[in-house]
């Protein structure tokens, strides 16, 4: 089989619908949009979103809450998944991130856990708790 002697079977080509051309086409007239209607009209389709007149379910759910455009998105690290550094390791939120420990986003370092060795770790943000843990092993909390 060669591209240039490909050929079209009998009926796999339909001629276009040409809606709109007078009677003798046999979609003249109403152009196969019915009598009347909003879709018989020009421009004239519902919006997204619309339910005949139903209520949308837009305005059916109830509104809750407010989210700041300004909110600060925190990646959460727990004290214990720190243990994997060894002990001395400057630990930063790329070195985190290059670990896979978080993936994007700023770095909050919290208490839950246990921390066994001494660490520099500098975050964007500290709970109470893991920085006095931090600071307890000898190790230093600091801000980015």
């Amino acid at each position: 089989m060669k591209l240039h002697k490909i050929k079209y079977t009998a009926g796999s080509l339909k001629n276009r619908k040409r809606v709109g051309r007078g009677p003798g086409s046999g979609h003249g007239k109403t152009a196969t949009r019915g009598h009347k209607g909003n879709k018989a009209r020009s421009g004239g389709s519902t919006r997204p979103g619309f339910e005949g007149g139903q209520t949308p379910l837009i305005r059916r759910v109830p509104k809750r809450g407010f989210r700041s455009i300004r909110r600060k998105i925190y990646a959460i690290v727990n004290l214990g998944e720190l243990n994997r550094f060894a002990a001395g390791t400057e630990i930063t939120p790329l070195k985190l991130k290059e670990e896979g420990v978080v993936k994007k986003g700023l770095v909050k370092i919290l208490g839950k856990g246990e921390l066994k060795k001494a660490l520099n770790v500098s975050a964007h943000s500290f709970s109470r708790r893991a920085k006095e843990e931090i600071e307890k092993k000898k190790g230093t909390a600091s801000y980015v």
